[in-house]
């Protein structure tokens, strides 16, 4: 299996139950997305799952063109969207590293979730350039990793056990990096911690094969003081964690 037809697979599998998790419908994660978004702007909302930043985003924007790869992801955006009667929104089928739109198409693009599922990040980041007018902006909101190598090979060790469409969560640096060496020009940083709890995560790909290795795993790694970079501990038996959001705003250059 090739890793998009992964992709697909996973996120197909995952969709309701992704779409509906407290992790992602939280109101002030999706908020910090559309308050960096210019009013008016004509918006592709890149790798859109199940259309809860798209929804947002439709409010405040004059158009939104909501991509995934794949289509129960868009299912549910479109059901999303049509249960608010939102009628500025577009759904459409397609991969992140060749959009199937023309240059300078759009005024922002905004992804939230998503860099640490490409395989070529840099590619992904080239295509948002072209198909942004001069100016335009890029929002991007991703979890990542430790600065610390051991640490982040540890941390996206867990995630791939969990998920193995999961590619690389970045150290905030090498994405930022990341950015700023696809032409882009930094405008804005924030970042912030998100608790989570092991039970919480893995009901989220509701896979007992996949959670039955993770659940010794991570309660031996805390037991002993290894923290895999996101605050690994246990409270009791609970395992908790954090993840830890990296928001970027940048800007193509005119």
């Amino acid at each position: 299996m090739n890793h998009l037809d992964r992709v697909r697979a996973e996120f197909t599998r995952q969709a309701d139950r992704f779409g509906a998790a407290a992790a992602t419908t939280r109101r002030d994660l999706t908020q910090r997305i559309v308050d960096a978004v210019p009013a008016e702007s004509m918006v592709l909302d890149l790798a859109c799952g199940p259309g809860i930043v798209s929804a947002a985003l439709a409010a405040k924007v004059r158009n939104v063109v909501a991509l995934d790869l794949t289509w129960r992801m868009l299912a549910n955006a479109r059901q999303r969207c049509a249960a608010a009667r939102l009628a500025n929104v577009a759904f459409v089928e397609g991969s992140a590293d060749d959009l199937a739109f023309a240059a300078a198409a759009f005024d922002a693009v905004v992804t939230r979730l998503s860099i640490h599922h490409f395989r070529e990040p840099a590619r992904v980041l080239d295509e948002v350039g072209r198909v942004l007018r001069p100016g335009g902006w890029i929002v991007l909101a991703d979890v990542v990793s430790s600065d610390d190598p051991a640490k982040s090979a540890l941390h996206n060790a867990l995630e791939v056990l969990r998920d193995p469409s999961h590619v690389r969560m970045l150290p905030a640096t090498e994405l930022a990096a990341l950015i700023g060496g696809a032409g882009f020009s930094i405008e804005a940083q924030d970042d912030w911690d998100q608790p989570r709890e092991l039970e919480e995560w893995l009901a989220i790909v509701d896979d007992p094969e996949r959670a039955m290795p993770l659940r010794p795993i991570l309660h031996a790694l805390a037991a002993h003081g290894e923290d895999a970079g996101i605050g690994l501990s246990l409270d009791g038996e609970t395992i908790r964690f954090v993840h830890r959001w990296q928001l970027i705003v940048a800007r193509r250059p005119n």
